[in-house]
């Protein structure tokens, strides 16, 4: 059971339309730390397959800031608890789409040549510094490449 299961319908309906799709928490941390870094970005580039959250166009590299329960981390023991609760199917095949969608948008970035980076909200907020290092070594790694050009 989760909080959302003793809500009545309207309540959950309000809720669920207060969910942000830009400027997450998790968003707004991570562009915080680049900023600091001197990694310049542009965030939510509807130019890209998926519109990435931040696209650091320089270097070609696409990040995904993810929360954990629309994009499904943990998926196998996730699925079965939400059969479970109010709605099941419901979210099941949301989740299921979020999760195909983005394979596809990877998909479609890398064959465009762009470096894709996901993160999961929970490791953006605990570990920032893991996150940047993560990013910073795309960045290192791509400015290799272009001396190849």
């Amino acid at each position: 059971m989760t909080v959302m299961d003793d809500l009545t319908k309207e309540q959950r309906h309000r809720a669920m339309s207060h969910i942000k799709a830009t400027d997450t928490k998790i968003e707004v941390l991570l562009r915080k730390h680049l900023w600091k870094k001197g990694i310049r970005y542009r965030k939510n580039y509807a130019l890209l397959p998926g519109k990435p959250d931040i696209v650091i166009s320089k270097y070609r590299i696409a990040i995904f800031c993810d929360s954990e329960f629309f994009h499904g981390k943990d998926w196998d023991s996730l699925k079965p608890r939400l059969l479970k609760g109010n709605n099941g199917d419901f979210w099941v095949n949301k989740i299921s789409k979020n999760i195909s969608r983005d394979e596809k948008v990877n998909k479609q970035l890398k064959a465009l040549g762009w470096t894709v980076l996901r993160f999961w909200g929970a490791d953006i907020k605990k570990n920032t510094g893991d996150c940047l290092k993560t990013i910073e070594e795309a960045v290192f790694e791509a400015e290799i490449g272009k001396e190849d050009w």
